[in-house]
């Protein structure tokens, strides 16, 4: 157990190591049924295996690494698995790229032209050979594909359940208190934390200015700090810092601003640097490009689900097949966001004013179906071609919901500084109960780290929600659970002072 500890990150690469080359001998096994060239050390062999790594990497990379101890087994599995789909994607399509090469298209030249008994020599298409050449290697190796990829989940279920196992049987759960201010603040925050049982196990909640708060930090290995004021705050974090304590900050909105600063020295002296965040005129043409051929690639794409959406909403109750909504998108600019509708007719009467909640009954059957799988969006890639929408941005609210979330969070209006979009970063990090204010700092994150690297990432991340079931769950705590967890949580506290 001491020389895991000692040498844990060293042993976490080692499974991480083993499992790429387990899953690149899966895929090389299969594909090699079909195509022999990658049997032997060549050209083609090298060059697949360095583009099957590289894109095995980059893809998990994205997708958050392989982040043994720090997620949940199938948050692990889930990025594995797509990182990997995408490696095998872009490796298949590089064999059979450097395969269909002008050798192998002068032996099927020879062997055509000895087949035909022709008289004279006829020299086939290259497009003849093409077509050969996809009815027989590329249409049969999809199929070994499949059963490569199918092995490959099998060995990263099995990797992502040792690894986490493995890590937290050697690391015990770190004893955690919860420094906080508010009362009110401890339910959601205590509620998450608990939901990583192998990681904290939470031992006390005390407040900001106790007596007794160092002694309590010192009896323990990790601290959560909950919006308590930034002197006090700036205190402890050097207090724990020095006695070598894990520090766990929920952000306040000047948090993401200093966490997403540049570092500048002035003279001798090293300032922070936080200068206007707005796009250049080439980040603002090339997202508005990137706009239009996504769009209109997805439009292309997806027409036959949204067909098949627009005729099962029709035929269910004979309504509107499309719900319009007036949403908010930069510097306030007013648009009506489009969506396969998903509610009974009767609902568009007080949809403004009333959130969806779990197993809410206006939704309808088909209703559920489409928001399981969000087909119920797919009509935005025409405000993503309009251009109300881009790829990516911060998801439009409601008007009504703009106005109450500003006067409880008056930071709420820095999300119009861009255009709104169909996916972001709170979109991906969050589920739909998710509050105001936390989806606010992750929109908050994504505008000061605007790139179109970010962009992409996002995108990719995506796919993720398709897996998460918890995605698309409404809103279930209704007031008197609230009032429930207030009086629990101030019994707590006056039994841990």
């Amino acid at each position: 157990m001491k020389i895991f500890l000692k040498f844990e990150k060293t042993f976490i690469f080692i499974i991480k190591l083993t499992m790429f080359l387990l899953l690149a001998i899966i895929f090389f096994f299969f594909l090699s049924q079909i195509v022999p060239q990658i049997k032997n050390v060549n050209r083609t062999s090298v060059i697949s295996m360095c583009t099957f790594l590289a894109s095995l990497c980059t893809a998990i990379r994205i997708y958050g690494g392989f982040p043994v101890g720090k997620k949940h087994t199938s948050d692990i599995r889930n990025y594995a698995i797509l990182g990997t789909f995408i490696g095998d994607i872009i490796t298949f399509i590089t064999i059979h790229i450097m395969s269909a090469s002008s050798s192998n298209y002068f032996e099927f030249s020879a062997e055509f032209i000895e087949n035909a008994n022709l008289e004279y020599v006829v020299q086939p298409k290259f497009s003849t050979f093409l077509g050969f050449y996809f009815k027989n290697k590329v249409l049969p190796s999809l199929i070994f594909l499949a059963l490569a990829f199918f092995v490959q989940i099998i060995i990263i279920c099995i990797f992502a359940r040792f690894s986490n196992t493995l890590y937290f049987k050697i690391n015990k759960p770190q004893k955690t208190i919860i420094i906080y201010e508010k009362t009110k603040d401890l339910p959601a925050l205590v509620s998450k934390i608990k939901k990583n049982p192998f990681r904290w196990e939470i031992t006390e909640l005390v407040k900001y200015n106790s007596e007794k708060i160092l002694q309590k930090i010192q009896r323990n290995e990790a601290m959560f700090f909950s919006n308590i004021p930034h002197k006090e705050r700036a205190f402890l974090i050097e207090y724990c810092y020095k006695h070598n304590k894990n520090i766990y900050i929920h952000p306040t909105v000047s948090d993401i601003i200093v966490y997403s600063s540049s570092s500048l020295t002035v003279d001798d002296s090293t300032v922070l640097s936080s200068t206007d965040c707005s796009m250049s005129f080439e980040q603002l043409f090339l997202k508005r490009s990137v706009d239009i051929v996504f769009s209109i690639l997805a439009i292309i794409l997806t027409s036959p689900i949204m067909l098949a959406a627009a005729i099962a909403i029709k035929l269910y109750d004979n309504g509107p097949i499309i719900f319009k909504q007036k949403r908010l998108t930069i510097r306030g600019k007013k648009f009506n966001l489009l969506k396969f509708r998903s509610m009974i007719v009767s609902a568009d009467e007080n949809r403004a004013t009333t959130i969806a909640e779990k197993n809410d009954p206006r939704i309808t059957p088909v209703g559920k179906f489409l928001r399981r799988f969000r087909i119920d969006e797919l009509p935005q890639f025409l405000n993503i071609l309009k251009g109300d929408l881009s790829v990516v941005g911060p998801r439009p609210e409601r008007l009504e919901h703009v106005e109450k979330f500003e006067k409880a969070l008056p930071e709420f209006r820095y999300r119009l500084k861009v255009k709104a979009g169909l996916t972001g970063l709170a979109q991906i990090r969050s589920k739909y109960n998710t509050t105001p204010k936390d989806k606010l700092t992750l929109d908050l994150s994504y505008i000061q780290k605007y790139s179109l690297w970010l962009d992409l990432k996002i995108i990719l991340c995506t796919l993720i929600i398709f897996l998460k079931p918890d995605s698309t769950e409404g809103i279930t705590v209704n007031l008197l659970t609230v009032q429930w967890h207030f009086r629990s949580f101030r019994l707590w506290a006056f039994q841990t002072f």
